[in-house]
């Protein structure tokens, strides 16, 4: 039985990812590896996953979300992109083993810590540190706290949206997300400032020897 194609009126839009897919590729063309898969948690409207994955023709991009609509885009967008190197997007919740994908050579989460609980982030590390090998990478995108204080008046504003919307959710302390990596062999590279009060953060599991 042959899958039926995507519907196109699936494709779904983020202005917010029209506006920062430029500078977050800036830093993936720098991080990421010329070769091998690199898993998306959380990938949305999958704009982002033919993005970049039309910018590093090497790489075999691995969608994913737990949501059936988003993974509907994903796939809507990647048959349009009509890119051979994004496979079909993959039901992963961090939270929940197994995830459906064993070793990566890098993993890339753009913007989900701070609309999940604090338990996802957690899982997030402890999945990473189960499936990347020694110097994998993984690529974090968001708004952060640094020092216990926010970095911006809008970022203040955006942490009050959103623990209003949910209690769980909010903007996180960079300092706490970086010593989750630590405890799962992972440094972090020097903070990377980025438009919109953002910062990409890079964690790179240690080399034995």
């Amino acid at each position: 039985m042959t899958r039926s194609s995507p519907d196109p009126a699936a494709r779904r839009m983020a202005p917010a990812t029209e506006r920062n897919r430029e500078p977050i590729l800036g830093v993936l063309r720098q991080v990421l590896p010329a070769t091998g898969t690199v898993l998306e948690i959380a990938s949305g409207t999958g704009q982002h996953a033919v993005h970049f994955a039309a910018a590093l023709p090497g790489i075999t991009w691995q969608p994913s979300d737990p949501d059936a609509t988003w993974r509907e885009s994903i796939a809507a967008w990647t048959a349009h992109a009509g890119l051979s190197n994004v496979l079909p997007p993959l039901a992963i919740d961090v939270r929940a083993e197994p995830w459906g994908i064993d070793a990566v050579a890098a993993i890339v989460c753009i913007n989900m810590i701070h609309i999940s609980p604090w338990a996802a982030t957690e899982a997030l590390f402890a999945g990473a540190g189960r499936r990347l090998g020694p110097g994998g990478v993984l690529f974090l995108y968001g708004p952060y706290r640094r020092d216990g204080a926010h970095t911006a008046p809008s970022n203040a504003a955006f942490d009050a949206q959103l623990r209003a919307a949910d209690a769980e959710w909010g903007v996180r302390d960079m300092e706490a997300v970086i010593a989750l990596g630590a405890a799962q062999g992972m440094a972090c590279d020097a903070p990377i400032p980025m438009p919109a009060n953002n910062f990409s953060l890079v964690f790179r599991k240690a080399v034995a020897g």
